[in-house]
């Protein structure tokens, strides 16, 4: 297939670089895409929009986790298929993989446009009307982002980043444009922002749609030839439920501090929301990485090549670190001049400032964390990905943060997200030298 790579051979961490170069553009103008949401929103609307978007995409990004939490079950077979030159594994993985993906996503939307206003009344939403309205529309995406992630995880699962790449920057483009015209110039409010943002969504599934269509070979998609293969679904949902779980346990923890931050007024709200976009941005570049060396490991594992695996992780955790050190400073140094890209409420940028600078220096932890969690997702031990999310988030950051709250006011809330990843760097480089993840999931070619 045209842009798949074989990941079993090669220098190490040029094949990363090249594998991730792709990856990181994708998330660059993803991000991007989000962050003219915010900024439009922020210097069109009104700090009371950055607070309505800020809440509702906690929830959508949790929605989101969790869709990507699954389609990595498909992503991780695929890749051990494809490292042991298995096709009907491949074929039967992939069609198993979007079928299944497009049902749950339909479900999944009309679920999340049910309870729109509820879930935000739990999270104390500053601004609950516009943020149900904003969230009801983004709510119509979910099957477009449910089955973008499930082929972008099958493009990526062959070494094919390229493909995600040009399916994002069709989305940038047409989400920036369609911002511009729907609150710019037809003064649609946030309910443009969320609509420029579906429709960019859509775009996107279908570009995919037709790259994996092209892609016949190696995937054997065919929309009027879709099927379900149930051992392939019950190992998907093996793989996939514990990563799902994992983003679930990670995101309910933000939720948490989004209520606590909530609770401190409009103004606190709307700085967290602009510091969120900017350390996201920060951290796509780790993630990236998290998911160039997650595939490289499940190829590798897929080939019984564990020495290579190893050899990949660290590899690509010394790149991680480096990139989290330059944003470091970056962020410490410009935050003001960054912040003052979203909003020019001075209030609103200084309760930002504060938060950025305090927060942004947990992306050292970061790094390491995630970084270590592709070698459990590349191996199949998504379970322990899922340990190691829960250790930090849920045993730690969420009390953590009630406790420091109390004490300390929301600068307690930032200090607690800021140490609290660190928590889970013993356990994740405790998994690697147990060696559980030395075994493949698949057969070679039968």
């Amino acid at each position: 297939m045209a842009h798949s790579i074989d990941l079993t051979s090669g220098p190490i961490w040029r094949q990363l670089v090249k594998y991730s170069t792709p990856l990181v553009i994708s998330n660059l103008l993803q991000s991007m895409y989000n962050i003219v949401d915010m900024i439009v929103a922020g210097q069109f609307i009104g700090p009371e929009s950055i607070s309505a978007i800020s809440n509702a995409g906690v929830i959508m990004n949790m929605i989101t986790m969790i869709v990507v939490g699954l389609t990595i079950g498909g992503n991780i077979l695929i890749g051990q298929y494809f490292g042991a030159k298995n096709k009907k594994g491949c074929r039967d993985g992939a069609n198993t993989l979007i079928s299944s993906a497009v049902i749950f996503g339909v479900v999944l939307a009309g679920v999340v446009f049910v309870i729109s206003r509820g879930f935000l009344s739990l999270l104390r939403s500053p601004v609950l009307e516009e943020a149900t309205g904003y969230l009801k529309i983004c709510s119509v995406g979910i099957v477009f982002i449910a089955g973008y992630n499930a082929l972008s995880a099958m493009l990526r699962a062959t070494g094919n980043s390229r493909a995600p790449l040009i399916c994002i920057s069709v989305t940038s483009s047409v989400n920036i444009a369609l911002d511009v015209l729907f609150v710019i110039a037809f003064g649609m409010g946030v309910t443009g922002t969320a609509l420029a943002t579906v429709i960019a969504q859509g775009m996107s599934f279908v570009v995919a749609t037709v790259i994996v269509l092209r892609s016949h070979e190696v995937f054997g998609i065919k929309l009027n030839g879709l099927y379900i293969k149930k051992d392939a679904l019950i190992k998907i949902l093996k793989l996939g439920i514990p990563c799902a779980v994992q983003n679930s346990v990670a995101h309910i923890s933000w939720l948490s501090v989004a209520f606590l931050i909530n609770s401190h007024g409009v103004v606190i709200s709307s700085g967290n929301g602009v510091s969120m976009k900017i350390k996201e941005f920060c951290q796509l570049f780790i993630s990236a990485m998290t998911m160039a060396s997650a595939g490289m490991v499940a190829q590798n594992i897929g080939a019984e090549m564990f020495e290579r695996a190893k050899k990949v992780l660290y590899t690509a955790m010394k790149i991680a670190l480096c990139m989290a050190a330059v944003f470091i400073v970056a962020v410490e140094v410009l935050a003001p001049q960054l912040v003052g890209l979203f909003t020019s409420d001075e209030a609103t940028a200084g309760a930002a400032v504060l938060n950025l600078r305090l927060e942004i220096v947990g992306q050292v932890f970061y790094a390491i964390i995630l970084v270590g969690h592709s070698i459990m997702l590349g191996s199949g031990n998504t379970w322990f990905a899922f340990l190691s999310s829960f250790i930090n988030c849920i045993l730690f950051r969420v009390p953590l943060a009630f406790v420091l709250e109390r004490y300390f006011g929301v600068i307690g809330i930032y200090v607690a997200c800021m140490v609290a990843p660190a928590t889970s760097i013993p356990f994740v480089l405790w998994f690697e030298k147990s060696n559980r993840w030395r075994h493949s999931l698949v057969k070679a070619r039968e």
